[in-house]
């Protein structure tokens, strides 16, 4: 069995996917905890957002091309939604706050369902879901906390 093929998450795969939060968790913390300089945390919040979106999308690009099994228009479909994330998270870098969570949250979401949806279809890891699920629920509530102390 190959480590994709793998049931358990690999260490490196739960070091980078969990260690990615620690920028969320840092920068929500700092908008509620440093209030002088609050916006300036939020914004490098929803930036790091909407970095992280646009890296979530990009998997479904590297997935396209990787995944066996899929029917062209199933692979087409892929790399199409690859781009969505960015063309969310682009926008979300110049609205203000509560609009720029707000759509940061709803690409994480609407990201989340286009997994469950490929997964489905697919011989996806089985650790992969669950991973994703956590990992976005955490930048979610961290980008809600965010938009809430700016």
């Amino acid at each position: 069995m190959t480590q994709s093929q793998s049931p358990t998450l690999p260490p490196v795969v739960a070091w980078l996917g969990y260690g990615g939060l620690l920028p969320f968790l840092a920068l929500a913390s700092g908008s509620w905890l440093d209030q002088h300089h609050g916006l300036l945390w939020s914004d490098a919040l929803f930036a790091y957002g909407a970095i992280i979106l646009s890296f979530v999308g990009a998997l479904h690009w590297g997935l396209a091309m990787s995944l066996p099994g899929l029917t062209e228009r199933q692979r087409s479909a892929c790399f199409a939604w690859s781009v969505v994330p960015a063309l969310l998270a682009w926008p979300a870098l110049m609205l203000p706050a509560p609009l720029a969570a707000s759509l940061l949250v709803a690409g994480f979401i609407a990201h989340y369902l286009q997994d469950s949806r490929l997964a489905r279809r697919t011989a996806l890891p089985s650790w992969y879901l669950p991973l994703r699920q956590r990992l976005s629920g955490i930048a979610i509530i961290c980008l809600l906390a965010g938009m809430l102390a700016a």
